[in-house]
């Protein structure tokens, strides 16, 4: 008897997310799952695609976004991640989500990362999801609730002081809401000037919520260069306490000062692993990216401008050559540009190869979409972990690359069915050829797509193919931890 399904993908090499080894087999697709895996020569399908041994995956997990806005504007601003075998993406992180809170006015600096205040139009997390349910986005999504968006609101935006009982309680409430409705975990930038004079017993009193709700802590430390220690410290203390697992967003030794210090900081962090639950993100570059602070700007670390408000035309160009044709120091330059973003070359290669390789990694790619002139993460971080450190550097297999990239981060985010291929899996498939995939965003170039992907599917659909852009309509759905 003949099996019929709606899509036959022929002859890959499967690797599927668990870090075991590869193997050939076909994979069946019947609506939304995957409904059959191995020798499938008595079944038949609607469509049919010959992998010819190319690598089939799970679809891409990417464990740190910025794409709260980017998800609700359909297919043509997800192509940076769908065009790199991307299926799900983690928003809110950093403190910053666009709920649960309206404003009148453009939002303070790292908030207008998301866009100014038309976008901030969602007075609950329930509205949020509601949109997303209305509008499917082009990728599965899920949800974490920023600090620095209750707090403003909480706190009427007085958020230079340690907020009230009275103000944490309302954090929390709104927390709690949030999580009911969908939402995943709670986020922090305690690096931000928003929530820098949050003491860890604020975090602790609104991170409460998580507890009822089984949600994650997820947190962009309070320093990551010369205090990098004591911030693991006081992420690990906020989720011992409040009794929630933690995952610290996009771990990196900042600084040249700080160069080398990531084998005190994974030692930390796997001593803490033997006693509670965490886990951290990695981006594969040496850069980073957020707003323009100029009292951090400093001549050792140089800067690239990715927006301006009052200066457009510098996007893309060095401050310092900004600062020098305007006559101005660096500081100076950095606040006649305001606001603004820049990329920023504070970190050292090899803390990124030992961070990248070390087993409690997951990647997040931390890409920026709005930017006019973005770092190339944006684009290019999971093609990069693939053909750049993994076939080129042979710093890990490519199935252990794959898991970092899928099941591992499906296991932290606690998302059912999803990061594997096995029979009952969700289908969020990414087919790529290990040979030549690689990056082709880089600095000056930072919008390209990575060759090499060339073939992504989103819950049965397929939703990107080389050459060819967006596919199909958008499939995405809103993903909830511990929930089908």
């Amino acid at each position: 008897m003949t099996l019929r399904c709606d899509l036959i993908i022929r002859d890959a090499t499967v690797i599927d997310g668990t870090g075991a080894p590869r193997r050939r087999a076909d994979v069946a697709v019947r609506g939304d799952r995957i409904a059959g895996l191995g020798d499938l020569g008595g079944w038949s399908a609607q469509t049919e695609v010959t992998a010819a041994g190319k690598v089939l995956a799970p679809g891409f997990i990417d464990a740190h976004t910025h794409d709260d806005r980017a998800v609700l504007c359909g297919a043509e601003c997800m192509l940076c991640k769908m065009s790199q075998g991307v299926t799900t993406v983690v928003v809110g992180n950093c403190g910053i989500s666009l709920s649960p809170t309206r404003m009148a006015r453009r939002p303070i600096p790292p908030l207008d990362l998301l866009g100014d205040e038309s976008w901030f139009r969602f007075g609950s997390f329930a509205e949020y999801a509601e949109q997303l349910a209305r509008t499917p986005a082009p990728v599965n999504t899920v949800a974490l609730i920023g600090h620095m968006s209750l707090r403003i609101e909480a706190m009427a935006g007085d958020t230079q002081r340690a907020a009230t009982d009275r103000e944490a309680e309302r954090m929390r409430a709104r927390l709690a809401e949030s999580l009911a409705a969908g939402a995943s975990g709670f986020s922090t930038g305690l690096y931000y000037p928003p929530n820098a004079m949050a003491p860890t017993d604020e975090v602790i009193a609104v991170a409460a919520a998580l507890r009822a709700a089984s949600g994650l802590y997820v947190t962009h430390m309070r320093d990551e260069s010369d205090g990098v220690l004591d911030s693991i410290t006081e992420t690990l203390r906020i989720g011992h306490d409040v009794g929630v697992p933690v995952v610290i967003s996009h771990h990196k030794c900042a600084q040249p000062e700080n160069f080398g210090r990531s084998v005190e900081t994974l030692a930390a962090i796997d001593a803490s692993a033997a006693r509670q639950p965490v886990a951290f993100d990695v981006y594969p570059y040496a850069a980073g990216s957020t707003v323009l602070m100029p009292a951090k700007v400093r001549d050792d670390v140089p800067t690239r401008i990715t927006w301006s408000v009052p200066h457009p035309e510098m996007q893309g160009r060095w401050l310092a050559d900004i600062a020098r044709e305007w006559g101005l120091d660096l500081r100076a330059a950095a606040e006649r540009l305001l606001p603004a973003g820049g990329i920023f070359f504070q970190m050292d290669e090899a803390d990124v190869r030992r961070i990248l390789a070390h087993p409690l990694s997951m990647i997040g790619s931390d890409g920026l979409p709005h930017d006019a002139f973005p770092h190339p993460r944006l684009w290019g971080t999971f093609p990069r972990v693939l053909g750049h450190y993994a076939r080129d550097l042979a710093l890990m297999s490519l199935e252990t690359a794959v898991n970092k990239m899928t099941g591992r981060t499906a296991s932290v985010f606690g998302l059912v069915d999803r990061g594997v291929i096995r029979e009952g899996a969700y289908a969020d498939l990414v087919l790529f050829d290990p040979v030549t995939v690689r990056d082709a965003a880089d600095f000056d170039h930072p919008t390209r797509a990575a060759p090499g992907i060339e073939r992504t599917w989103i819950n049965g659909e397929p939703a990107y193919v080389w050459g060819e852009g967006a596919t199909g309509a958008p499939a995405g759905r809103l993903l909830t931890r511990g929930r089908a």
